[in-house]
């Protein structure tokens, strides 16, 4: 088998397609040299908001910037508190650290890898200026219990559903629950572009117009700076290829869920449930897949034994947020997180882009049942 046989993510599968409208629109964006916010990022900000169905779209630099936008415009600062998860990528809890707030941590739930909404109500104090549920992998939080949370206490919700864009929870699109939604275009997202770019999204015009003028050093006449921002801004570029690639979401987010359904029923073929445990899928929410993550004990054993057979994986991730060295002024310690500490050691994401062919799948699942027939 060769080691390029199943990889993680073909990206070059996803683009050949679109390979003659893309490099018409960098064309485009070219010949109108208008690199700067302009035409280009408007009309993919109004494409978004409809595609969405949240009413204000901000294009922005990255999904980090995006989270950073959004506590700005809340007022985060030094010494304010944000509750979040600590098993998620580190730009969740390093977006409010770099503000000088503090990230004050809840354990996952177990199944699905998100914040635990009934932890959350405890940690929230005088000094508590957002809720941050991060919505992983592609599939909501249990926001119902989140939102009566903020509602009850006036604390506003930040979605960081980098990893989401177009999931629902019971029928409403991610990104618009809370105050304020975040979503990543890094390429390897469901929706990617060619190199860091990001939205902010959010149902008040207030709001909105607050991040317009934060991305661009908080000024919203050239020269003129009524609030304190940064260079936020996506490249024209980058919502030129982004416009291309909108249409085709749904597409992709279909063949995901297709193929994470042929991957269940073929681990369950192969007698490995139990043994694997799958994704889990929650009635009030829709997976769009941005990861297909295993758990499995041995995890370690199988991803070099899968490597070995020429099958690329991820580990999301390796060591949760509260024991990262660059938290270690909070003060956490191993054993503060149990759930999160133990998905750190079992979780393993397999290949589920949608160019992913079931001979592959099988080949996936079939490595895998040979792992534990050996062991």
């Amino acid at each position: 088998m060769s080691a390029s046989k199943v990889p993680l993510l073909d990206l070059k599968a996803q683009f050949a397609p679109l390979r003659a409208d893309v490099l018409e629109a960098i064309a485009r964006v070219c010949d109108a040299q208008q690199f700067i916010l302009g035409p280009e990022v408007e009309a993919l900000e109004r494409e978004l908001e409809a595609c969405l169905g949240i009413p204000h779209a901000v294009g922005v630099s990255s999904g980090t910037d995006a989270l950073l936008a959004a506590l700005m415009a809340l007022g985060v600062s030094h010494g304010d508190e944000v509750v979040t998860t600590p098993f998620s990528f580190v730009a969740t809890a390093g977006s409010i650290a770099r503000l000088g707030a503090r990230p004050v941590f809840v354990d996952i739930d177990r199944a699905s890898f998100n914040i635990d909404a009934d932890g959350i109500a405890s940690k929230i104090t005088s000094r508590t200026k957002a809720i941050m549920p991060v919505h992983l992998f592609g599939q909501s939080a249990h926001m119902t219990p989140i939102v009566e949370i903020a509602d009850r206490t006036g604390v506003p919700i930040v979605e960081d559903a980098a990893q989401a864009i177009g999931a629902c929870y019971r029928g409403r699109p991610v990104g618009g629950i809370g105050a304020i939604g975040c979503f990543s275009f890094f390429p390897t997202k469901n929706l990617g572009a060619f190199g860091d770019a990001g939205l902010v999204t959010t149902a008040d015009g207030t709001l909105a117009r607050k991040l317009r003028a934060i991305r661009q050093h908080g000024g919203e006449v050239k020269y003129r700076h009524e609030i304190l921002g940064a260079n936020f801004r996506i490249d024209a570029l980058q919502a030129a290829i982004l416009r291309v690639k909108l249409p085709h979401l749904n597409e992709w987010t279909e063949s995901r869920q297709r193929n994470a359904a042929r991957y269940e029923a073929m681990f369950r073929k192969a007698d490995l449930v139990g043994t694997v445990t799958l994704p889990a899928r929650s009635a009030d929410s829709t997976h769009i897949y941005n990861q297909f993550v295993i758990r499995v004990p041995e995890r370690d054993r199988l991803r070099a034994h899968l490597q070995s057979s020429g099958i690329g994986t991820e580990v999301y991730y390796p060591a949760p947020l509260h024991l990262q060295p660059c938290f270690r002024e909070l003060g956490y310690r191993p054993g503060s997180f149990p759930v999160a500490e133990t998905a750190a050691n079992e979780a393993l994401a397999l290949p589920i882009y949608g160019e992913l062919t079931e001979s592959q799948q099988s080949s996936v699942v079939e490595s895998i049942r040979h792992f534990f027939q050996r062991a």
